[in-house]
């Protein structure tokens, strides 16, 4: 579904990024690990338009959409979320995701004025979006709380929400169970299966390799900005220049199947 051929992205005489090429298939999981600086939330930036390539193609569903801004790669059906979740804190969780399926509509600012009939039809259709969403995290029950009272883990479930109401085909997670613990990581993981499950394709940045190596498909290895090993969780746990760059010999030895979330 997303193909990216040669990407590259220099900041000066730094390769951030260099050279990867790799796809993320359709329904699929596919989690992007390495160390920290190792390039993986630029290569996401690169994939969804927030910067634009030094070198090479990305392509969605065979269309070259190369440096496309985030809001055409949005439109296209990419979403993302962000390590650090941002919400409208003073606002209802409902309110928040409301605005998620706002780049669907097609009422203007004076159809809002005028309280026009097409943009009452693009109100409900948002609220709508946005209850199914709700439901589909599991936070039905929280659809009127502020976003300030609510838990770190409810807040990641949130930006999920916010990310599927703009109804993508795929999402881009990065990092999405940092700062929660062990049992929520868990939930979490069996939310973004849920996802997968439903048709969405799914990238995904994370740090906690029991959740990955549990969870992915398919396991792409960055380095110093370059792919240095891809595969299954599996294969890529036993890859000798992952070990050495990242998961270290007691993960090797502990073996993926038995290491903690």
């Amino acid at each position: 579904m997303l193909e990216v051929s040669g990407l590259t992205k220099r900041f000066g005489g730094l390769a951030a990024v260099k050279d990867v090429s790799t796809s993320f298939e359709r329904g699929r999981i596919t989690a992007v690990i390495g160390p920290n600086g190792a390039g993986k939330t630029t290569f996401f930036n690169l994939v969804a338009g927030a910067y634009r390539p030094t070198e090479g193609i990305v392509r969605l569903d065979g269309e070259d959409v190369t440096g496309m801004r985030p809001d055409r790669m949005a439109m296209l059906g990419l979403a993302r979320s962000f390590q650090t979740t941002t919400l409208f804190e003073d606002e209802s969780v409902l309110d928040n995701l409301i605005v998620g399926h706002r780049l669907r509509t097609r009422s203007t600012l004076l159809d809002a004025i005028l309280n026009t009939a097409r943009a009452r039809a693009d109100n409900r259709e948002c609220r709508r979006k946005a209850e199914e969403a709700l439901s589909f995290v599991g936070l039905d029950h929280a659809a009127d709380r502020v976003v300030a009272d609510i838990s770190q883990e409810e807040k990641k479930r949130v930006a999920f929400a916010l990310a599927l109401a703009t109804e993508p085909r795929i999402v881009l997670l990065d990092e999405p169970a940092g700062g929660v613990n062990p049992e929520e990581t868990a939930g979490l993981a069996r939310l973004i299966r849920k996802m997968a499950e439903s048709g969405l394709t799914v990238g995904l940045i994370e740090h906690k390799m029991g959740m990955v190596m549990g969870l992915a498909d398919k396991v792409v290895v960055l380095d110093h900005g370059e792919k240095i090993a891809e595969g299954t969780p599996g294969e890529v746990s036993r890859d000798p220049k992952v070990i050495e760059a990242y998961l270290g010999a007691d993960f090797a030895l502990a073996g993926a199947g038995h290491a903690a979330m």
